[in-house]
């Protein structure tokens, strides 16, 4: 049985294109990836998130739990401060990454990958303390991302005022006879909100925040965005074979370790990985897609995660995991387009980075 969130029939009736993304009917575009992309980049998009999971971590032995579960570092963090963190199992491989919130010092808000809920769910019952309580939000918070450089501004017009918040932070407001929270947060590499609100809720928010000139966007331009600010998807630069040092995300690593999978990868953080996540740039109009192999000469040297032609800086570009040798910046790679050896030059990780 395919999902829906609590927006699905506002979006259909708005012209959403819809497809399955991790058992959920979402939609991958309105007006056009392309178009819906470069709003983002200059204005305001409006996205429907609903198919995320939500979920709280509540008790006395909250904290020492997360600090178990996730690799990232959240002793001393305050409350209405968020992180990035991961979720490993034992081999030191990723089994989600995750956005947990610290709401109070027995209080914690976490959102995981939609693919991953279950997964995540299943992982931390089966290890939940007697004095921890873990609760799925999902069905009863709706998500809602406002992303771009005009976002703070529009939202302050509705009476939701984050523009003295920090990147990273989150903040309780009250909306129309419910809370919203605005978490600072978001995936496209621009500055923006994840607004959390009760599904009751959710279409009035939609409606206001469209009506105040937000684009409509889907899913399409969510990735294009994401890849060009180098951020990694899980099922592409995150999964079960491979870890977060590989994926050059060490600032998410606990360096004291206490966390599932410390011990090899602190080991790796410290030997080196042998593969490593870099950037492509094409050096010619074909677009590397997931799966390529990657080339020096006629012997493959790693493979292509993510691949899209740039909508912001019009040129192909690919993240790829290759072997570390071969990972240096202005080394020049060879992707297997089609049987078509393709150049490729390893570039720095953004692709692009908001002034």
């Amino acid at each position: 049985m395919t999902n829906r969130t609590v927006l699905h029939a506002v979006q259909l009736a708005a012209g959403g294109r819809f497809v399955d993304f991790a058992g959920w009917d979402m939609p991958v575009q309105f007006a056009g990836i392309g178009a819906e992309h470069l709003a983002v980049r200059s204005g305001c998009g409006l996205f429907d998130l609903g198919h995320m999971g939500r979920l709280r971590v509540d008790g006395p032995g909250a904290a020492a739990f997360l600090r178990r579960q996730v690799c990232r570092k959240l002793t001393g963090i305050l409350p209405g401060q968020v992180r990035y963190g991961m979720v490993l199992a034992a081999d030191g491989t990723v089994e989600d990454d995750i956005l947990v919130s610290k709401e109070a010092d027995l209080a914690w808000h976490v959102v995981v990958n939609a693919g991953n809920r279950s997964k995540i769910l299943e992982l931390w019952r089966t290890d939940l303390p007697a004095d921890v309580i873990l609760t799925d939000l999902s069905d009863e918070q709706a998500m809602i991302a406002v992303q771009g450089p005009q976002a703070a501004a529009l939202l302050k017009g509705l009476s939701l005022d984050g523009s003295g918040m920090g990147y990273y932070r989150f903040a309780d407001l009250a909306w129309q006879g419910t809370t919203v929270r605005l978490s600072r947060t978001g995936y496209t590499g621009e500055d923006g909100f994840e607004c959390f609100v009760p599904q009751a809720h959710a279409i009035a928010l939609w409606e206001a925040i469209r009506a105040a000139g937000a684009t409509l966007c889907g899913l399409g331009c969510r990735d294009s965005l994401r890849l060009e600010a180098g951020m990694p998807l899980y099922g592409h630069e995150l999964d079960r074979t491979m870890t977060p040092v590989e994926a050059g995300l060490r600032f998410a690593i606990n360096p004291e370790g206490g966390f599932i999978g410390a011990d090899i990868v602190l080991a790796e953080m410290r030997n080196g990985p042998a593969r490593t996540l870099v950037g492509l740039r094409m050096l010619d109009k074909r677009v590397p897609r997931q799966g390529y192999p990657v080339l020096t000469g006629t012997t493959v040297v790693g493979q292509i995660t993510s691949g899209t032609l740039s909508p912001t800086l019009g040129f192909p570009i690919g993240m790829a995991l290759v072997a570390t040798a071969h990972s240096a910046v202005g080394i020049l790679l060879q992707v297997d387009i089609r049987g078509t050896a393709c150049q490729a030059e390893v570039v720095a990780l953004p692709f692009y980075k908001r002034g």
